[in-house]
This record gives C-alpha cells, sequence and structure tokens, in this order.
C-alpha cells in the first residue's frame, strides 16, 4: 500500500510537476511557483509514495465561488501514474483530501471531470457520494493532451459535500442500496447502437418529464479517443445536447451504474426537489 504524506518542500513539488507532466504531457502544468505559493495559503497537497517514487497526488486549493459567503475547495487535480491505476489509489488520495478541508472547517470540494469517462464517473458517485448541476463546454479548450484526443473539453463540476449523511454513507462502502421503481422504470434519453468492439450514439430524446431520467455513455471512452476520434466527436456532441438541457430543466446527476459486459455506463438523473439529500 502507498504511503501519504503532505508535500511541503520544493524538491517534493518538482516531483508533482514530473508526475504531471508524465499523465498529462508537459502542457498546461501546474509549475513549482504555483505550488509552493499556494500550499502556504491553505491549499491542500498530498503525495503518494511507493518507496521514495512519487505515484499519485491530489491538489486542491481554497475557492470562493460568485455569490457564496464561504469558501470552498477547488480540487484541480487528482494524478495517478499509470502503473498504478485502477488500484484504489484515487480514492484513497481523495480520502486524505477530504480529511485536511474538513481540519479547514470547510463543507464542498469541487472539481471537474469528462462526462464520457465511466472509471471517473463510478469514483466520483459511488465511491465518493459526489452529485453534478453544472455541465460546462469546453472548460480547457481543445486540448492536445493525449488523454483528450483534441476534441472539446467539456466537464462536469462535481459537488462532494464532505459532511453530508450521503458521502458519509458512500464512503463506508455503502453502495449497495434498494432501487425504486422510479429508478427502474427511468426512461433512458439518448439512443445507442452497437458499432464493432464499442457502442455509437444513435440519436437523443430531450422532451421527458418523468422525475428521473437515465443517460448512457460508453465505458471505453479513453481508447475511442485515440482508436475513433470521430465517433469520440459524437459522443461528445449528443451527450453535451442530454446533459445542457435536462440540468437546464431542473435535474442533477446523482448516481451512477458501470456495466462492462454491456460495454456501457448509466447516469441517473433527478428532478432537484425529488433528488436524494446528498
Amino acid at each position: 500500500m502507498a504511503a501519504l504524506r503532505d508535500l511541503t518542500t520544493l524538491e517534493e513539488f518538482r516531483e508533482v510537476e514530473r508526475l504531471e507532466s508524465e499523465i498529462w504531457g508537459p502542457i498546461d502544468l501546474v509549475p513549482v511557483p504555483i505550488l509552493a505559493v499556494t500550499v502556504q495559503r491553505g491549499a491542500v497537497l498530498v503525495g503518494a509514495f511507493e518507496g521514495q517514487r512519487l505515484i499519485g497526488f491530489v491538489y486542491s486549493f481554497p475557492a470562493l465561488k460568485p455569490g457564496e459567503q464561504k469558501p470552498s475547495h477547488w480540487s484541480h487535480m487528482l494524478g495517478v501514474h499509470p502503473d498504478h491505476r485502477r488500484s484504489g489509489l484515487g480514492r484513497e488520495l481523495k480520502l486524505a483530501q477530504r480529511d485536511r478541508v474538513l481540519a479547514l472547517g470547510l463543507d464542498l470540494v469541487e472539481w471537474t471531470y469528462d462526462p464520457l469517462q465511466a472509471a471517473n464517473a463510478h469514483l466520483n458517485f459511488v465511491r465518493l457520494g459526489a452529485v453534478v448541476e453544472e455541465y460546462e463546454q469546453n472548460v480547457y479548450g481543445e486540448s492536445t493532451s493525449p488523454l483528450h484526443g483534441g476534441i472539446a473539453t467539456d466537464r462536469f463540476i462535481c459537488q462532494w459535500w464532505i459532511r453530508r449523511p450521503h458521502v458519509e454513507r458512500r464512503i463506508r462502502g455503502g453502495v449497495l442500496r434498494a432501487v425504486s421503481h422510479e429508478v427502474l422504470t427511468a426512461p433512458v434519453v439518448n439512443r445507442v447502437k452497437p458499432g464493432g468492439d464499442s457502442l455509437s450514439p444513435d440519436g437523443v430524446e430531450l422532451g421527458r418529464r418523468e422525475p428521473r431520467v437515465l443517460v448512457d455513455i460508453p465505458a471505453d471512452f479513453t481508447t475511442m479517443l485515440a482508436a475513433d476520434p470521430a465517433r469520440a466527436l459524437e459522443w461528445r456532441l449528443q451527450t453535451r445536447a442530454v446533459f445542457t438541457h435536462y440540468l437546464g430543466a431542473g435535474y442533477r446527476v446523482v448516481d451512477f451504474t458501470l456495466d462492462k459486459g454491456a460495454r456501457r455506463g448509466r447516469y441517473l438523473l433527478s428532478k432537484v426537489h425529488e433528488s436524494m439529500s446528498p
């Protein structure tokens, strides 16, 4: 198991910068001076080590949302070396981040992620208990990073209310829960069709008004970005239409399921007044 510790020295910050480059490529890096000054003013920077080697880190800093009186923390980066993905290390780092933000007296951590990344969705909703009310188009521009594939960097903004009972249950492993009749009968509002070894988008339905609706995504979007960028772009545009419409109509994203056999993930969206308390 990796050893976690707070990073505070210039050499440790240089190690973070090197790992950033390994994960995302040598562009748009958070440089050492920014890490140094923000850590001195309330930023959280936790590293995971295998021996003396940095293999992962999480970085967040204080943020004040327009119109809000109380600050939150904005989680800018969660990075795990490719050799250690799917090991649970990302979750360990997020829980360490939660401990430190709680110690600062704050309630909310926010971050962006690509809604087409099924593994990230599973971590954020099932393992951590995040919810989503905002979808932002092309937040970081059309990045040349190999992880972004050159298409628009649309993102969900996750809200992680770190003191609330729902989050506590998910952290404790409370992922088995009763499925209501409304969820079982909720309509899927985007169509998909088989396309070789993956799925292709096949249209959207924007007129549903049920209390809960479902949205499907492919389970292999990262592979698709490299192997079939045209299909990846179709997925981006069709899910953009779905999420912007339903979030704008008063829904929020409250859960996610991953079905590797069916090669898909599935989001649950609920009307805000119908949603479970986060």
